[in-house]
């Protein structure tokens, strides 16, 4: 597609029935959480920040053709449903992939109010979806925003956890070498191989590949969503100390599985359908 206006991944989406449930255990996982938030297209969300991406967890408690896909993945039940990915200028993102043959949906603008010590404004964004046969599993959206000072305060960025960012995702898919192209093709790169499948970078988080077995081999012991294939498997978060984030999720009441290179993992069964990767 030459040169790509995406420059990674802004945030990826754990789609959940129970908000409230979800940030409870992601908050005694270790994660600072942003207050509730109420988007104008009828969503509800709470974010946990990093430097320079985000975790979304996300309810649909009434519907909106705009979130359609996300009411039909949780007939599934909780998981990570999407992948939004990072732009400047959501109109030339559209115009790009438009040229590109990718018919993505026009550009949608939608945003929610946060309560901020000078009183409440609006965060901003402007979304074009890509439609979803381009990226098998997943939703993959564009997401420019138009206020980054009101979602990335620094009081949301202190994490217990010692979290700092996203590291990568990974996938699970019948055949690598078959799917890595789609998504290579937004980003402008050519996938790699890795030990696990193929990794197509992003210009922030990569996204790993695999087949069931070969993620499952990677993270040994711990839990994979049950979602049918091909579908977000797990996220893979950095941390400043492996050893403090492991102590910190013991004492939220988990039992983190140790990896053979030193990581710490939490199962899907117990992180609201996601394997989570601390390392």
């Amino acid at each position: 597609m030459g040169h790509s206006p995406v420059t990674g991944i802004d945030h990826v989406v754990i789609c959940v029935h129970d908000l409230e449930r979800a940030r409870a255990t992601y908050a005694r996982l270790g994660f600072g959480l942003t207050p509730r938030g109420h988007h104008t297209l009828g969503s509800q969300n709470h974010c946990i920040m990093f430097g320079r991406d985000y975790i979304e967890l996300l309810a649909v408690p009434r519907p909106h053709p705009a979130n359609q896909y996300f009411t039909d993945f949780l007939s599934s039940g909780d998981g990570l449903a999407a992948i939004a990915l990072a732009t400047d200028d959501a109109d030339a993102a559209h115009a790009t992939f438009r040229h590109a043959g990718i018919e993505a949906a026009a550009p949608l603008d939608f945003s929610r109010p946060v309560e901020l010590p000078g009183g409440a404004r609006d965060a901003r964004f402007r979304v074009v979806h890509l439609p979803a046969d381009r990226t098998p599993g997943c939703r993959a959206f564009v997401c420019q925003h138009f206020t980054r000072d009101v979602v990335w305060r620094p009081e949301y960025q202190s994490h217990a956890l010692g979290a700092t960012g996203l590291a990568a995702v990974a996938m699970v898919v019948e055949d690598p070498e078959a799917t890595a192209p789609a998504y290579a093709g937004i980003f402008g790169v050519a996938p790699r191989h890795i030990e696990e499948g193929l990794l197509v970078e992003t210009g922030s988080a990569p996204i790993a590949l695999s087949t069931r077995w070969k993620l499952g081999h990677r993270l040994h012991g711990v839990a994979l969503p049950a979602r049918p294939r091909p579908l977000l498997a797990a996220l893979f978060v950095r941390v400043v100390d492996r050893a403090r984030a492991a102590q910190v999720l013991r004492k939220g009441g988990f039992d983190p599985v140790t990896l053979a290179d030193g990581s710490y993992a939490i199962g899907a069964d117990q992180a609201h359908g996601v394997a989570l990767v601390f390392g």
